[in-house]
């Protein structure tokens, strides 16, 4: 079969086959596949707007013992600029975020070594108490981690975070769901069958979840093709997913380094998660790591979404992202497309419209679940 019929067979609203990705990957021109990513995407989301969520990314440590060669955030114990966020540096934080409107709060760290279950059930509930904000927090290898260290099983980890203020679990650690990647470039880091496990889990338990994927890790095509396929056949299975990220790693002061992909690789894989993933309602572009203008191209490749204002993030800064949006440039960007901009919850109810044309915003009459 031609990579056109393939084509074909994706904006007819059909699933691609695992074999037929690869023919699509080395065959498609880019403007062949944002086209019908775009198809896709209107036919999945034909509302007239598109959009984001005001949050903010909490590391509440940066030390770890994972090593993983892609990262220039982490800490060994020992190193003197290693941190633990106490409880109150947290909710300063929050509140911080709060006043400026943020509705999502995601805490993410280091595998620590000494920090307990504890720590994490101590600052979940007093962010529940002080503030009304979604907390979707921990990645699964940070769980994973925490089960490990406790001696308790990934669910019952999962269901005392949950018990404690848990709504939603990030996908951060998926890199690519390939254990021969995996062992290169995170060794000590979770399986891939254990971070599919954390999300299954999660799902049991009436939690939802976001996938990811990096690419530039020195993976091939096969690789990135069955990590795919290892998140659709979740999805399958759970409907756990609320959204898919792909982002592209950052290679400055990392032990991996290597060279940054550029935007055609990036929206290319974009374009092609949308047309593979057709059991995902959301896919999201990556400013943080594409910039604002590649960012706004992806909504015409298959993204329907921007993703968070992240009032503050430090991991992927540290490998050498710089790029910063506030809610006004988000806004501006999908309004320069033609769209209506909508800031959304975590599980992409709708909170408030900005609409394209003059006037005031229209504040939606959907409540989203908190």
């Amino acid at each position: 079969m031609s990579y056109v019929d393939i084509l074909d067979i994706a904006v007819g609203g059909h699933r691609v086959s695992v074999g037929e990705l690869p023919v699509l990957w080395y065959n498609a021109s880019l403007t062949e596949l944002g086209w019908a990513a775009d198809v896709v995407c209107r036919t999945k989301h034909p509302e007239r707007y598109r959009t984001y969520v005001v949050d903010r990314n909490i590391n509440y440590t940066n030390i770890c013992v994972s090593g993983c060669k892609f990262c220039a955030f982490y800490r060994k114990p020992w190193d003197p600029d290693g941190y633990v966020l106490s409880v109150d540096e947290v909710l300063e934080k929050v509140r911080e975020a709060v006043n400026l409107g943020a509705t999502q709060i995601m805490l993410q760290g280091g595998l620590h070594p000494l920090l307990r279950l504890e720590y994490h059930e101590t600052l979940f509930s007093e962010i529940k108490q002080a503030f009304d904000v979604w907390i979707h927090s921990l990645s699964a290898p940070e769980i994973v981690h925490l089960a490990s260290v406790e001696g308790m099983s990934v669910r019952s980890v999962i269901e005392r975070l949950a018990r404690a203020g848990l709504n939603s679990i990030p996908g951060g650690g998926a890199e690519i769901l390939d254990d021969s990647v995996r062992r290169r470039v995170s060794p000590e880091k979770c399986s891939t069958q254990e971070w599919l496990s954390v999300m299954r889990c999660a799902a049991e338990l009436g939690l939802r979840a976001t996938a990811t994927m990096v690419i530039g890790l020195g993976e091939s095509v096969d690789e990135r093709v069955a990590h795919l396929d290892r998140i659709r056949r979740l999805q399958d299975e759970t409907d756990v997913f609320t959204a898919f990220i792909p982002w592209t790693f950052q290679p400055s002061n990392t032990k991996l380094g290597g060279e940054t992909l550029g935007g055609h690789e990036y929206l290319a894989t974009l374009a092609l998660s949308r047309l593979f993933l057709d059991n995902f309602d959301n896919v999201q572009a990556s400013w943080v790591t594409q910039g604002n203008l590649i960012a706004q191209l992806a909504l015409r490749f298959g993204a329907n979404d921007l993703g968070g204002t992240m009032i503050e993030e430090k991991v992927v800064a540290a490998a050498g992202a710089k790029y910063r949006l506030g809610e006004a440039e988000l806004i501006s960007l999908i309004h320069n497309l033609g769209y209506d901009a909508a800031q959304r919850s975590t599980n992409y109810e709708l909170i408030k419209l900005h609409p394209l044309s003059k006037g005031e915003d229209t504040l939606c009459r959907l409540e989203h679940r908190r």
